[in-house]
């Protein structure tokens, strides 16, 4: 054999190699699939099963998701229930016991920090309440670094070959994510204590991390669609307790906020939730950062 024979082989063998040792991660919302990312740079393939403009909640196990779970070696969700509606259906049909819950391959992020909301009862009455507290803790960055050090672990878990390199993105992680921390929460001063109502309370830990007061949310109940006499009656609040801004996810219609922001001359601001939901929500930094300015400006906005 010539040596440029061997030199093609060589590469193949390494290519191959290469692609065994690779991870495929399971994400089932984009802000994991961007931590995972992060994390495992190019030693991981990452596919998100929803996005910024799909309610998490709702969503259909589909063939081309359940195609995608069989193949993957670590799942990464949000649990505390958001998935609850197709998550359980998925991983029964996908067959692969690498990412069944309980194994090295799931990873529940919302049980692996301190949780919100957690109901002292639950009853049908109540809505869609969340039995194990609030699910969205991507937006607490303090919370996002718990996460991802576990995440890190198990990746170093499923893949000993490249457990440096994965500890090697986390140390990165870190100290870039510690430093935007703190550049974030001076940026974010001004908003501390301002009231506001929101469409769904999906950004709890966003406004507990800020100090922002929640004084109203739009849906009568948790998961209700707003309706005319639950509206009518925030506008009668907020005429003696006004608030700054009214907030919404950019998955959320902008119908109830917009009623609401005309009647009360109260600004009504979209935030992205989760990476992509703007263009400057390109990755977690991006969404941070990007939430953090459209608060600013509907605080400025808001009536004083």
């Amino acid at each position: 054999m010539t040596r440029p024979i061997l030199l093609v082989a060589g590469v193949l063998a390494f290519a191959a190699q290469s692609a065994l040792a690779d991870l495929r991660v399971f994400a089932c919302e984009p802000e994991w699939g961007a931590l995972a990312q992060e994390l495992g740079g190019d030693h991981i393939e990452v596919y998100s099963a929803t996005t910024a403009f799909q309610d998490p909640h709702h969503i259909e196990a589909r063939p081309s998701l359940i195609a995608q779970a069989r193949l993957a070696n670590l799942l990464v969700c949000s649990g505390a229930q958001l998935e609850i509606g197709w998550l359980p259906l998925l991983l029964r049909q996908s067959g692969n016991s690498d990412i069944q819950p309980g194994g090295p391959g799931y990873v529940e992020t919302s049980s692996l920090v301190p949780r919100l909301d957690i109901p002292s009862r639950v009853d049908r009455s109540m809505g869609d309440v969340h039995p194990s507290g609030n699910p969205h803790v991507h937006l607490d960055p303090r919370r996002v670094l718990k996460i991802a050090a576990v995440l890190s672990g198990r990746m170093q878990q499923l893949d000993p070959e490249l457990a440096g390199q994965y500890r090697a993105h986390f140390k990165n992680f870190k100290a870039r994510w510690t430093t935007a921390i703190a550049r974030w929460k001076a940026k974010a001063q001004p908003l501390q204590g301002a009231p506001v109502v929101v469409h769904h309370r999906n950004f709890t830990y966003l406004l507990d991390w800020i100090s922002i007061n929640e004084v109203g949310v739009l849906e009568p109940k948790p998961g209700l669609p707003p309706t005319a006499t639950h509206l009518a009656e925030l506008v009668s609040q907020l005429q003696n307790q006004p608030a700054k801004m009214v907030i919404r996810a950019a998955y959320e219609s902008d119908q109830a906020s917009q009623f609401l922001s005309e009647r009360t001359d109260i600004p009504e601001v979209m935030l992205p939730y989760t990476i992509g939901g703007t263009p400057a929500a390109n990755d977690l930094f991006g969404l941070f950062g990007d939430t953090i300015n459209r608060l600013l400006g509907g605080f400025k906005a808001g009536p004083r």
